[in-house]
């Protein structure tokens, strides 16, 4: 017979014979003239940027996965921040501009203090120096003052984008989320979220104070002298042509390179989490291909950003050095003409050396900005993923749930269950038993409302349960499965969760129902004991009868368990069952379980194979009828 294990990685497919994931064009030429080099560095950098160019554009209507927002989006999310917030934004730049003033004032009085000095014109020295110092002064007041406002702008801003976010994964739709990729998920709302956070709380706030310096810095070196200035001025403009092209170019850039990582982070999660099958079937080294693929992808895309930068900083570097020489050669000429004075030309020094540093900050800001405008560009792509329900006005009339003709694809035109009718009496308890991947759990999502059937229906009282809004909804049904979390709180905020007002009596009983209350006591702070991440560590089993006290607190009438007790070993799995049996009296339950004795105490049992129910009776009556369940009961008792 043959080893199955040994000889599955055979049956995956060969991908050795797929094109390289990065085109030998890009590859550079070991050996090579400067000419060839610099033509080969033009061609990679064409062929990057035309690569990301294709990476947006796919990712704006994605088959599958996440849509990026587009520049209107970005502009009218950050627009609709700064309406809310005119007052601050206005004391922001008055103060940054009383600021960004008084420190232009010095320049011109040091030119004053020149003119004094060499020609004895002007005000007194004394005089003169008690002038700069106030000036100064006033301009380190101004400074405190406007940067204790640009801060608190910021986390003003920082806090708001963040609740948006929250808000908008909170509501995405359930099936959105498993059906798109894990890793990309996870990027958008670690990386995505810190890097616009970033570019909010710092990026935001600089970005204005170095405008308001470079605007107010050409005015005052115009002012000072229109010769000084425009050559300095037309030197600087120099790098227009650089910044534009930079800023055309960048959004995708970074989108493209945000896309890579969300690329690392899925085939690493699924490589971890998948980590025993892998194993097993021989497949570490194709997971570890798969990984230094997605690596070398992404050193791509962090190559064409660099590039970008690169060639705007050198661009820079010489808009920003030249101008220091043109200015003392046109003020030495213009001094030998009389058309400037050496308090001018002084000046005139200052404001260039004074204008390179905000503007040079302002470049780097606007940097950080296109990464945070490509970051909050995925972020609000979250945003774009359409609702998979509209909630109706219509109520259930009754507690009767009923499934007819339930039909359920994942992919179109495979599907998981075929036509199943179910309907379940007011009280009843029905267990639904099978193979793994004979569509229980499909089933379960079904009845409780988290899917919409492809065919069919599902309803409550004779109202869709997908019609109904989520509040009413999980009054209605509740799904609890295997998966489980435990917030950062008390262990009373993690029960009262799901309806909040309960009182520690309430709490008390939902424990016990589920057998923990005796544990919860023990514990330092009894129910004010804070679990979560960082805090006290709960087993997986503690960790399951929270949610199951959960559960108990929202006070649905009917319950579907999908497996809710898989992690508890089978003992307390039977206390726990029982107790909540005395609890959910007069409740419709569906119980989706591979332990049988939970089927054993079933009103009913629904055996469910290849997405039909092929068997539904009580305990008794499926083992007279020795089918199916007959068999799955021999075998678990055996």
């Amino acid at each position: 017979m043959t080893d199955l294990l040994a000889t599955s990685p055979d049956t995956w497919r060969d991908r050795t014979l797929d094109p390289p994931v990065v085109p030998p064009e890009l590859a550079p030429p070991t050996d090579a003239s400067w000419g060839e080099r610099w033509h080969a560095f033009r061609q990679r950098h064409d062929l990057r940027r035309q690569r990301a160019e294709d990476v947006y554009s796919a990712s704006r209507n994605p088959d599958r996965g996440w849509p990026v927002a587009g520049n209107k989006e970005v502009l009218a999310f950050f627009k609709d921040l700064f309406r809310t917030r005119r007052r601050a934004f206005a004391a922001l730049v008055v103060l940054n501009a009383l600021a960004a003033g008084a420190g232009l004032v010095v320049p011109r009085l040091l030119g004053e203090l020149v003119n004094t000095t060499v020609e004895g014109t002007g005000r007194p020295l004394g005089q003169l120096a008690l002038v700069i110092v106030g000036v100064v002064l006033a301009q380190a007041g101004f400074t405190f003052v406007a940067q204790r406002t640009s801060t608190l702008f910021g986390q003003d801003l920082l806090s708001t984008a963040r609740e948006f976010i929250v808000r908008t994964i909170l509501r995405l739709p359930l099936g959105a989320v498993e059906s798109a990729s894990t890793g990309d998920l996870v990027t958008r709302v670690t990386r995505d979220v810190g890097t616009m956070s970033r570019s909010v709380q710092y990026g935001v706030p600089m970005a204005i104070i170095s405008l308001l310096t470079v605007v107010m810095s050409i005015g005052a070196m115009l002012l000072n002298s229109v010769v000084l200035a425009v050559p300095a001025l037309l030197t600087f403009a120099t790098s227009t042509w650089a910044v534009r092209t930079y800023l055309r170019r960048a959004p995708k850039a970074y989108i493209t390179e945000g896309s890579t990582y969300s690329r690392i982070n899925t085939t690493l999660t699924e490589t971890v989490e998948g980590a025993r099958t892998v194993e097993s079937l021989g497949l570490s080294g194709k997971r570890v291909r798969a990984g230094d693929d997605d690596i070398d992808v992404s050193a791509q895309a962090e190559r064409y950003t660099m590039s970008l930068r690169n060639i705007l900083f050198a661009a820079l570097n010489f808009a920003f050095q030249t101008p220091r020489v043109i200015t003392l050669l046109v003020g030495a000429y213009a001094y030998s003409r009389g058309w400037a004075d050496l308090g001018q030309i002084t000046a005139a020094v200052l404001y260039v050396e004074a204008l390179a540093d905000p503007l040079d900050r302002l470049i780097s800001e606007i940097d950080r900005l296109q990464v945070g405008a490509a970051s909050t560009s995925r972020l609000l792509g979250i945003a774009e993923v359409r609702p998979d329900r509209t909630a109706g006005d219509r109520l259930p009339d009754g507690i009767d749930l009923v499934g007819e003709d339930l039909r359920f694809a994942y992919r179109e035109g495979h599907d998981v269950l075929h036509g199943v009718d179910l309907r379940l009496a007011p009280g009843e308890r029905l267990a639904i038993v099978g193979p793994s991947g004979s569509g229980k759990s499909t089933l379960g999502r079904l009845l409780s409302g988290i899917n919409r059937p492809r065919t069919g229906s599902a309803s409550v009282g004779g109202v869709e349960l997908v019609d109904l809004p989520l509040e009413v909804l999980r009054t209605e049904v509740a799904l609890v499965t295997q998966e489980h979390h435990v917030f950062i709180g008390s262990v009373r905020d993690n029960i009262v969760l799901a309806r909040e007002g309960s009182t520690d009596d309430d709490v008390r009983a939902a424990l016990s129902a589920v057998g923990s209350l005796l544990w919860v006591e023990r514990l330092p702070q009894g129910l004010d004991t804070m679990i979560g991440s960082g805090r006290f560590a709960l087993t997986p089993a503690q960790a399951q009868q929270v949610a199951l006290a959960r559960l108990i607190i929202a006070d649905p009438h009917t319950l579907v368990l999908d497996e809710a007790t898989s992690l508890i070993d089978p003992r307390t799995a039977r206390t726990l069952e029982g107790s909540m049996n005395n609890l959910l009296e007069g409740r419709t339950v569906v119980a989706i379980a591979h332990r049988l004795h939970t089927a054993h105490d079933a009103d009913r049992i629904a055996v469910v194979i290849d997405g039909r129910i092929v068997e539904l009776g009580s305990h008794d009556e499926l083992i007279r009828l020795d089918g199916q369940y007959a068999a799955l009961w021999r075998a678990w008792t055996s």
